[in-house]
């Protein structure tokens, strides 16, 4: 069955050439000129993914995406003209799961797009159940739970959370890290991976300042400590991770 894109973007002709190449490339593609339309159109159609322009009439991308994430779970590509770092950032803390910059090439843009759909629709591989002390992750039903309280995680951060939980302890270099959840068609900005990290910490750790499960391993990147570290102490902390 055809993947069906929704296409959020409030010029004409940018939804009108993105129609046509994408359907040709066997997509099922449906569109809305702004975010309040696209919400509604997202209810009926259910879309696999959402290609998002930011700068909109009525309801600009951030705000769709605040909203839009309050129910679906579909991943998120921002397709964008702005250039500041800072926007991009913005949209992958509201729970965006990669971006364009426009102008782009079409190839690209495809390549990015079935690779969002790869990582988030993959067969299940080896354990579907993956538990590290009272955090378990479950891949046949994406879902996540502490301590039996369920945690609602976007796309990429479930499968952020699933590369740490299969090797609980290993170290991941953040170019590591980006390269397993985008695969060949990534961006090399490090900071993408901190914002993802920083929104999965927030809704996994009792406390993110002082974060228990995803451990920032200095000068190196990132691990999921195991289930017998325990919890590290304020002189453990200082001396080898930092929160």
């Amino acid at each position: 069955m055809a993947k069906t894109i929704l296409i959020v973007d409030d010029k004409q002709s940018v939804r009108t050439m993105l129609r046509e190449y994408l359907s040709a490339q066997g997509f099922r593609v449906v569109t809305a000129e702004n975010g309040r339309k696209a919400l509604l159109v997202a209810k009926q159609e259910l879309p696999d993914l959402v290609l998002l322009d930011i700068m909109m009439p009525e309801m600009d991308g951030y705000e769709f995406i605040r909203l839009y994430r309050r129910e679906y779970e579909a991943p998120i590509i921002l397709v964008t003209a702005k250039l500041e770092e800072t926007d991009k950032v913005i949209g992958l803390e509201l729970g965006a799961d990669d971006y364009v910059t426009k102008p782009f090439g079409m190839a690209e843009l495809t390549a990015r797009i079935r690779a969002v759909l790869r990582r988030t629709t993959k067969p299940i591989e080896a354990q579907s159940l993956l538990r590290v002390g009272d955090v378990v992750l479950d891949r046949t039903m994406r879902n996540v739970s502490i301590a039996g309280r369920i945690v609602e995680l976007t796309p990429s951060e479930f499968e952020l959370l699933a590369v740490f939980m299969v090797t609980p302890g290993r170290v991941f270099a953040r170019a590591e890290l980006l390269e397993q959840l985008q695969g060949d068609n990534y961006e090399r900005v490090e900071r993408t991976i901190d914002v993802h990290i920083r929104n999965l910490r927030s809704k996994i750790e009792p406390d993110p300042a002082r974060p228990q499960y995803v451990q920032t391993v200095f000068g190196v990147g990132y691990r999921f400590r195991t289930s017998s570290d325990g919890i590290a102490g304020p002189d453990e902390l200082n001396e080898t991770i930092e929160p």
